[in-house]
């Protein structure tokens, strides 16, 4: 098997392929174009969109070019693909801004160099159609009954399925068609909710153009406990700073069960296979590995300079040392804490739980944990509780806690 899909495969990425063996053979023969494509259906990716762009950079690592498709023009209808209701419809204008910010969170990432990797958007070829004439070209190769053979159409047939999306399908194998006359695109990567996608593009090149192109997909992560990954109690994990703080985002990693830390070390950095099993080796601190992981991916997603701030932060708010200037926090007034601040209504004011009655919930379960004027963290089970400026320390500042992972400094001003 060709070195770079042996690559992906034993780091975790290969789920499905139209024709391995011909896939390795094109690679060994020499360089591959190849192409992941992103709708813009919102201002920033989150980390589920970037498991591709890592197999990406592994791929243009062992000389293969890449294209980074921005559906511009497919964002229009929407990818029924994973989803249980129709996606909402943005209009053209906040389309065309968010695909401004996903080219430049990919740049950042990928490093576009105009060959080896560069972005494309599909919006070029699209956007002006003639629907007739698409249809005579296109739509004539496709079976509906084939179409609806495939998971993510009998998934929204049970809820409905508009046929504005049903026209995706045909939309995406333009795309591939499109990127094979342009620039010899032979291969296209995604997620495994674009298997039937994908091979519709891999068959419509064959019919049109008597060409074997290829698809790879890659598995839908999940962490072992069952959640999605990159869910978090505010939402996705957004590569956006606005939207996810990087210390959040490196708490995020830091703080996966253990049976993930080897899959994700393998998947989501680029130390080498060997380094990341002796990182997991049953003599080592899991912990030690989870510090690692999260300072890796945040530096690949942030900076070098981000993850070792969020590093310092995590390591002060965990009584090791480091940073508090790097842990989140919140500046209340201080008038509350000489007034009294309630409990709950602190935990809720700071921005640690999202709603007073989960700040109720916390406090009645023990979970509510704020610094104790003799060091360390006091737990508050009361949700009467008040909270006076006598906890305040010198500074002005207050430590609070919810649970075991998730902590903020509070500033009163």
């Amino acid at each position: 098997m060709n070195s770079a899909i042996e690559k992906l495969k034993t780091r975790g990425f290969l789920q499905q392929c139209t024709n391995v063996e011909g896939l390795s053979k094109l690679m060994d023969e020499g360089p591959v174009t190849f192409y992941e494509g992103t709708d813009p259906t919102g201002g920033s990716l989150h980390i589920g969109h970037m498991v591709p762009y890592f197999a990406f950079r592994h791929l243009r690592e062992a000389g293969h070019n890449g294209i980074a498709l921005l559906g511009g023009g497919t964002a229009r209808i929407g990818d029924p693909s994973g989803r249980t209701e129709l996606r909402k419809m943005l209009n053209y204008e906040q389309l065309d801004k968010n695909t401004d910010s996903i080219r430049a969170q990919l740049d950042r990432f990928v490093g576009f160099d105009g060959k080896t990797a560069f972005p494309v958007n599909n919006k070029d070829w699209l956007a002006d159609l003639n629907y007739i004439d698409f249809l005579r070209e296109i739509g004539s190769h496709f079976s509906v009954n084939r179409m609806l053979s495939f998971e993510s159409y009998k998934m929204r047939l049970e809820t409905g399925l508009s046929f504005v999306e049903f026209n995706y399908q045909l939309l995406q194998s333009y795309d591939f068609l499109e990127l094979y006359r342009r620039h010899g695109c032979r291969l296209q990567i995604g997620g495994d909710d674009q298997w039937g996608n994908i091979v519709a593009g891999v068959e419509l090149v064959r019919r049109i153009e008597g060409a074997e192109v290829f698809g790879i997909t890659f598995p839908l992560i999940t962490t072992s406990d069952g959640n999605k990954m990159g869910k978090t109690l505010k939402g996705a994990l957004f590569l956006d700073p606005a939207l996810t703080a990087p210390y959040d985002f490196f708490q995020y990693w830091r703080n996966i069960p253990d049976p993930d830390i080897l899959r994700f070390l393998l998947m989501f950095t680029f130390l080498p296979a060997e380094e990341c099993q002796t990182l997991c080796a049953p003599d080592k601190n899991p912990n030690d590995a989870k510090e690692r992981l999260a300072w890796e991916v945040t530096a690949l997603i942030h900076s070098k300079e981000e993850a070792d701030k969020a590093l310092a932060g995590a390591k002060a708010a965990f009584g090791a040392g480091g940073d508090k200037s790097a842990m989140p926090r919140a500046e209340l007034l201080r008038s509350r804490f000489e007034a009294g601040y309630n409990i709950v209504d602190l935990f809720c004011d700071a921005g640690i739980v999202p709603s007073k009655s989960e700040g109720r919930r916390l406090v009645q379960q023990g979970g509510a944990f704020i610094s104790a004027a003799e060091g360390g963290l006091a737990a508050i089970n009361d949700p009467a509780a008040v909270i006076n400026a006598d906890c305040l320390n010198a500074e002005g500042e207050l430590t609070l806690r919810a649970g075991k992972k998730r902590y903020i400094l509070v500033v009163a001003k």
